[in-house]
């Protein structure tokens, strides 16, 4: 676990990238049944991967509409999923790429916490199966079985 506070600058930059996240999603109609949450959503996330680029000393390039294609972090292809709540699991989906590397990020902005990882396939467990809060079933992966983030060095 990282404990990881963005400056000013680095808030600015993920704030950025979400925005441009959203509107590109408003525009291509990604998401149909807008729930007024979005804004939030894409700019947390996007902050949630500078945080864990910082922590990891790796390059975040922002990337818009490039979805899983190439990962979170480009120049490792790492997915970063930010959660809100400190005790949230890592959600994993059906079509996550089974040998791509998924990490958890709780926390709002300034402050997050980067919890550890997990690639796909290995979280595709049916005891972690869930459908919560009446959206597709996923994969709730506990944080106690998170990898460290010293492993992925």
């Amino acid at each position: 676990m990282m404990e990881i506070t963005l400056n000013s600058y680095e808030l600015m930059q993920g704030a950025t990238a979400g925005i441009l996240r959203n509107v590109a999603s408003i525009k291509e109609q990604y998401n149909r049944a807008f729930t007024g949450r979005e804004w939030q959503v894409h700019i947390e996330g996007a902050c949630g991967e500078v945080a864990v680029a910082k922590a990891m000393g790796r390059y975040w390039g922002g990337s818009v509409n490039t979805f899983k294609a190439q990962g979170d972090l480009d120049s490792v292809g790492w997915e970063i999923r930010t959660r809100a709540e400190h005790s949230y699991d890592l959600i994993i989906r059906d079509d996550d790429q089974d040998d791509r590397v998924f990490v958890l990020v709780t926390g709002k902005a300034p402050n997050y916490v980067v919890r550890g990882w997990i690639k796909a396939g290995d979280a595709k467990r049916e005891e972690w199966r869930k459908n919560y809060g009446g959206h597709q079933p996923a994969y709730f992966v506990p944080q106690s079985e998170l990898r460290e983030m010293g492993d992925l060095r």
